[in-house]
């Protein structure tokens, strides 16, 4: 196998591999991304707390709270980092839920899904200059509906609220 870095930025790199499957050789053109936690999470009055958030090329998006794991972080470690930076809540408990891989055709990226409970406001929130984020609560049971509907796009949250009400036997 015959690899070739053709990008690296700060949080992607993309890669090009020579390699051979099942004697023949194929050329692949890879996204290396270290991963990324996201967290289910539930305020005092059992509402989900989701971040509503720009995402260049789909514009303000609906999703819970996730970020990339940095260089030696523990994915569980990423969680309880991303839900204070992203909503101000500070977790007592982090839950594993589920992984898995949102694009496995080009992209090594693998998410990795926490249940918060315990949560407790702690921050007003303190955002990067290249952050638009505010926090939204809501109903379980809408945004089961909402993603029903086709008005949650995002990966991240569908897969991680779809495998939970399933778990919880909402579905």
């Amino acid at each position: 196998m015959k690899k070739k870095k053709i990008y690296e930025g700060k949080i992607i790199g993309l890669n090009l591999y020579d390699l051979t499957i099942e004697k023949r050789k194929v050329r692949r053109e890879i996204i290396e991304h270290p991963g990324a936690a996201a967290i289910i999470a539930f305020d005092e009055k059992g509402k989900i707390i989701l971040v509503q958030q720009h995402r260049f090329g789909h514009g303000y998006i609906l999703e819970i709270p996730a970020g990339t794991l940095e260089k030696g972080e523990k994915p569980i470690d990423t969680a309880y980092r991303e839900i204070v930076e992203e909503t101000g809540y500070e977790a007592k408990k982090m839950t594993k839920l589920i992984s898995f891989f949102p694009s496995v055709g080009y992209n090594t990226e693998e998410i990795h899904v926490f249940v918060a409970s315990g949560l407790k406001k702690k921050f007003e929130l303190d955002l990067d200059n290249d952050e638009f984020i505010s926090v939204v609560k809501m109903d379980l049971k809408k945004l089961i509906g909402m993603i029903k509907a086709g008005k949650i796009t995002d990966s991240k949250t569908i897969c991680a609220v779809m495998v939970y009400a399933a778990k919880k036997k909402l579905l």
